[in-house]
Protein backbone atom coordinates (compact mmCIF):
# COMPACT_ATOMS: atom_id res chain seq x y z
CA UNK A 1 0.00 0.00 0.00
CA UNK A 2 3.19 2.14 0.87
CA UNK A 3 4.75 1.84 -2.64
CA UNK A 4 0.89 2.22 -4.42
CA UNK A 5 0.53 5.83 -2.40
CA UNK A 6 4.27 6.91 -3.45
CA UNK A 7 3.84 6.19 -6.85
CA UNK A 8 0.13 7.14 -7.53
CA UNK A 9 -0.67 9.75 -5.38
CA UNK A 10 -4.15 8.26 -3.97
CA UNK A 11 -5.72 9.72 -1.06
CA UNK A 12 -5.59 7.07 1.68
CA UNK A 13 -9.36 6.72 1.68
CA UNK A 14 -8.91 5.98 -2.16
CA UNK A 15 -6.67 3.01 -2.11
CA UNK A 16 -8.34 1.96 1.07
CA UNK A 17 -11.29 1.92 -1.27
CA UNK A 18 -9.53 0.41 -4.19
CA UNK A 19 -10.95 -2.63 -5.13
CA UNK A 20 -9.76 -4.69 -8.51
CA UNK A 21 -12.69 -3.90 -10.45
CA UNK A 22 -10.66 -0.86 -10.77
CA UNK A 23 -7.15 -2.12 -11.89
CA UNK A 24 -6.07 -2.75 -15.61
CA UNK A 25 -2.82 -4.50 -14.90
CA UNK A 26 -2.27 -4.67 -18.37
CA UNK A 27 -2.27 -1.47 -19.43
CA UNK A 28 -0.97 0.13 -16.53
CA UNK A 29 -3.96 2.04 -15.15
CA UNK A 30 -6.02 2.33 -12.38
CA UNK A 31 -9.16 3.92 -12.42
CA UNK A 32 -9.84 5.81 -8.91
CA UNK A 33 -13.44 5.29 -8.94
CA UNK A 34 -14.13 5.05 -5.03
CA UNK A 35 -13.07 6.80 -1.78
CA UNK A 36 -13.85 5.77 1.93
CA UNK A 37 -14.58 8.43 4.73
CA UNK A 38 -15.19 7.30 7.82
CA UNK A 39 -16.21 3.98 6.92
CA UNK A 40 -18.53 5.03 4.77
CA UNK A 41 -18.06 4.27 0.78
CA UNK A 42 -18.59 7.34 -2.10
CA UNK A 43 -17.13 8.68 -5.14
CA UNK A 44 -13.63 9.62 -4.96
CA UNK A 45 -12.94 13.58 -3.42
CA UNK A 46 -12.97 15.15 -6.49
CA UNK A 47 -16.61 13.86 -7.27
CA UNK A 48 -15.89 11.89 -10.12
CA UNK A 49 -13.57 9.07 -11.31
CA UNK A 50 -10.00 9.59 -12.70
CA UNK A 51 -7.21 7.89 -14.23
CA UNK A 52 -4.00 7.51 -12.79
CA UNK A 53 -0.88 5.48 -14.81
CA UNK A 54 0.93 2.54 -13.32
CA UNK A 55 5.03 2.70 -13.95
CA UNK A 56 6.85 -0.53 -13.52
CA UNK A 57 7.69 -0.76 -9.42
CA UNK A 58 4.27 -0.09 -8.79
CA UNK A 59 2.90 -2.15 -11.39
CA UNK A 60 4.92 -5.25 -10.40
CA UNK A 61 4.21 -4.93 -6.72
CA UNK A 62 0.52 -5.25 -7.42
CA UNK A 63 0.98 -8.15 -9.69
CA UNK A 64 2.54 -10.00 -7.43
CA UNK A 65 -0.13 -8.83 -4.74
CA UNK A 66 -2.88 -10.31 -7.49
CA UNK A 67 -2.95 -13.75 -5.44
CA UNK A 68 -4.96 -12.25 -2.55
CA UNK A 69 -8.63 -13.06 -2.96
CA UNK A 70 -11.53 -10.48 -2.40
CA UNK A 71 -12.91 -7.57 -4.07
CA UNK A 72 -9.98 -5.23 -1.89
CA UNK A 73 -6.72 -4.78 -3.21
CA UNK A 74 -5.39 -4.26 0.32
CA UNK A 75 -7.55 -6.14 2.86
CA UNK A 76 -6.92 -7.62 6.11
CA UNK A 77 -6.90 -11.41 6.86
CA UNK A 78 -10.55 -11.78 6.41
CA UNK A 79 -10.62 -9.87 2.66
CA UNK A 80 -12.57 -6.87 4.05
CA UNK A 81 -11.46 -3.44 3.62
CA UNK A 82 -8.89 -2.17 6.02
CA UNK A 83 -9.68 0.73 8.88
CA UNK A 84 -8.01 4.20 8.73
CA UNK A 85 -6.67 2.98 12.35
CA UNK A 86 -4.84 -0.25 10.69
CA UNK A 87 -2.90 1.81 8.05
CA UNK A 88 -2.51 4.60 10.31
CA UNK A 89 -0.85 2.42 12.78
CA UNK A 90 0.94 0.62 10.04
CA UNK A 91 2.70 3.31 8.49
CA UNK A 92 3.60 4.86 12.34
CA UNK A 93 5.41 1.14 13.07
CA UNK A 94 7.80 0.87 9.25
CA UNK A 95 9.03 4.23 10.17
CA UNK A 96 9.80 3.67 13.55
CA UNK A 97 11.39 0.30 12.59
CA UNK A 98 13.35 2.22 9.83
CA UNK A 99 14.34 5.40 12.24
CA UNK A 100 12.64 7.54 10.43
CA UNK A 101 10.21 10.14 11.95
CA UNK A 102 6.70 9.15 12.08
CA UNK A 103 4.32 11.07 9.24
CA UNK A 104 1.13 10.94 8.36
CA UNK A 105 -0.41 8.98 4.52
CA UNK A 106 -1.46 12.63 3.60
CA UNK A 107 3.01 13.37 3.64
CA UNK A 108 2.71 10.53 0.78
CA UNK A 109 0.90 12.78 -1.43
CA UNK A 110 2.73 15.88 -0.97
CA UNK A 111 5.90 13.50 -1.56
CA UNK A 112 4.17 12.17 -4.62
CA UNK A 113 3.76 15.88 -6.07
CA UNK A 114 6.93 17.46 -5.12
CA UNK A 115 9.16 14.69 -6.55
CA UNK A 116 7.34 14.48 -9.90
CA UNK A 117 7.43 18.65 -9.95
CA UNK A 118 11.02 18.23 -9.10
CA UNK A 119 11.32 16.13 -12.58
CA UNK A 120 9.94 18.87 -14.17
CA UNK A 121 5.82 17.26 -14.69
CA UNK A 122 3.66 20.13 -15.48
CA UNK A 123 1.63 21.25 -12.72
CA UNK A 124 -1.60 20.68 -15.04
CA UNK A 125 -0.68 16.81 -15.28
CA UNK A 126 -0.17 16.60 -11.82
CA UNK A 127 -3.30 18.49 -10.93
CA UNK A 128 -5.13 15.52 -12.95
CA UNK A 129 -3.14 12.90 -10.91
CA UNK A 130 -3.86 13.79 -7.95
CA UNK A 131 -7.64 14.64 -9.03
CA UNK A 132 -7.43 18.38 -7.46
CA UNK A 133 -9.86 21.07 -8.93
CA UNK A 134 -8.07 24.02 -8.89
CA UNK A 135 -4.14 24.22 -9.84
CA UNK A 136 -3.94 26.33 -6.79
CA UNK A 137 -4.46 23.64 -4.95
CA UNK A 138 -1.95 21.28 -6.75
CA UNK A 139 0.67 24.47 -6.20
CA UNK A 140 0.23 23.59 -2.05
CA UNK A 141 1.30 20.39 -2.46
CA UNK A 142 4.01 20.74 -5.02
CA UNK A 143 7.10 21.91 -2.63
CA UNK A 144 10.17 22.47 -4.34
CA UNK A 145 13.60 21.88 -3.04
CA UNK A 146 16.00 24.62 -2.47
CA UNK A 147 18.53 22.62 -5.27
CA UNK A 148 15.57 22.69 -7.91
CA UNK A 149 15.55 26.72 -6.95
CA UNK A 150 19.22 26.73 -7.66
CA UNK A 151 18.93 25.00 -10.40
CA UNK A 152 16.31 26.79 -12.23
CA UNK A 153 18.06 30.08 -12.09
CA UNK A 154 21.35 28.64 -13.22
CA UNK A 155 19.65 28.18 -16.59
CA UNK A 156 20.24 31.73 -17.10
CA UNK A 157 23.68 31.61 -16.86
CA UNK A 158 23.58 29.14 -19.42
CA UNK A 159 22.10 31.63 -21.36
CA UNK A 160 23.72 34.27 -20.78
CA UNK A 161 23.81 37.65 -22.37
CA UNK A 162 21.19 36.24 -24.90
CA UNK A 163 18.68 37.00 -22.22
CA UNK A 164 17.85 40.59 -22.82
CA UNK A 165 18.23 40.53 -26.49
CA UNK A 166 15.36 38.46 -26.66
CA UNK A 167 12.75 40.25 -25.39
CA UNK A 168 14.52 43.66 -26.04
Amino acid sequence: MLVTALHTGMRRGELIALQWDSMYLVSGRIIVKRNVWRGTFGSPKGGRPREVPLNDVVLNVLKAHRHLRGPFVFSDATGAYLKNDTCRNAILRTFKRAGLRPIGWHVLRHSFASHLAMGGVPLKAIQELLGHASIELTMRYAHLSPDVKKDAVRILEQHGRGTLRAHG
